[in-house]
């Protein structure tokens, strides 16, 4: 019964509650499987990492303003929700979380401090499995407007324990990202600049795009002894025939493909595990966990992530358990940022 690899203890501090700036002056551990060794950089240092005829591989999922604060019509209690899809009639899937018990047909008012007095009217339709309620939209408008509207950015509770700043809307989004669907960024893109892009492209190392949204579930922590029994968590990823045309040419002049994020590689991996890599979009729930045969990923790019966690799982599938294990331990000593606004690693 295969337990997890490794835990951690992380001191506070070193979890990161503000990005750098520019975002391309985190700190990135490279991880060399081949000669089992670790060097110190920073992600402006990629183009100098990379080789020419490499390919990137990023996430260009959108995160949403997915978290609604506010009361119950009848009790005036307060109420927070969190927007995770919407569902073909126009409604909304979301998890709902108040004191007390909350009832169909029951109505909340959602406002904020920038919507000048108007207030979102959601009414409780069902009460749907795990937690999750169907809500309907009583304010016309398309779904994004209104959470643009609405919401506030869905921060990770371990950054200002959830509570978004006015500059987290431009922070906790790449700058490449174009279809709205995520709850949670992507934050191996977070660290791309304009700037790094042309040098990169300069240096011949050439970028394509994926789609992953990514849900709530990727912060959710393996809770079962024997890892392997996970239930793995759902999410919508989409790759498009301009992706794997570049990495066919990739691949057919030696070059690596470098999956920027671990959502990019399920996008990836999910379609390899099918066949031949082909255009594809639809749901997936590959749990990659060591042993795992990776068949697209030459190299990674990752950000360091939650104990006991399966994104965590996919990097040691990835480098290697114990090698992975002395990445986070160098990590830790040498004082890096870890999660969401924190430091990354290159793993070749």
């Amino acid at each position: 019964m295969p337990s997890f690899p490794f835990d951690f203890e992380l001191p506070p501090e070193r979890i990161a509650q503000e990005p750098v700036s520019p975002r391309d002056r985190a700190r990135l551990l490279l991880v060399d499987r081949g000669h089992g060794t670790l060097a110190h950089h920073h992600v402006a240092d990629l183009p100098e990492l990379l080789r020419p005829g490499d390919l990137l591989v990023l996430n260009d999922t959108r995160v949403v303003p997915a978290r609604l604060l506010g009361q119950r019509e009848k009790t005036g209690g307060r109420w927070e929700g969190l927007f995770l899809r919407a569902l073909p009639d126009g409604s909304w899937e979301m998890l709902c979380q108040t004191r007390g018990k909350l009832r169909e047909e029951e109505v909340i008012r959602v406002a904020t401090e920038t919507t000048a007095g108007e207030t979102l009217c959601l009414q409780l339709v069902a009460r749907l499995p795990q937690g999750r309620w169907q809500v309907k939209p009583l304010q016309a408008g398309a779904t994004w407007e209104l959470l643009e509207r609405y919401g506030q950015v869905p921060l990770p509770p371990y950054i200002r324990k959830g509570r978004a700043a006015p500059g987290d809307r431009e922070h906790y989004q790449t700058i490449y990202a174009r279809h709205a669907g995520a709850v949670a960024a992507p934050t191996a893109g977070l660290h791309f600049t304009p700037e790094l892009f042309e040098r990169l492209q300069q240096r011949g190392i050439e970028r394509t795009y994926v789609t992953l949204h990514v849900g709530p579930g990727t912060f959710q922590p393996v809770q079962t002894e024997d890892f392997a029994q996970h239930q793995m968590h759902r999410e919508w990823g989409e790759l498009g025939e301009t992706a794997v045309r570049a990495i066919e040419r990739c691949k057919q002049r030696g070059g690596r493909v470098i999956a920027v994020g671990t959502t990019s590689v399920r996008v990836l991996e999910s379609v390899a595990a099918a066949g031949a890599l082909r255009p594809w979009s639809g749901e997936t729930d590959l749990f990659i966990r060591p042993p795992y045969q990776f068949g697209v990923v030459d190299a990674l790019l990752t950000n360091f992530h939650l104990p006991r966690t399966t994104l965590l799982l996919l990097v040691c599938a990835f480098a290697g358990s114990k090698l992975t294990q002395q990445a986070y331990e160098a990590a830790i000593a040498e004082r890096y940022r870890f999660f969401s606004y924190g430091d990354a690693m290159l793993i070749v």
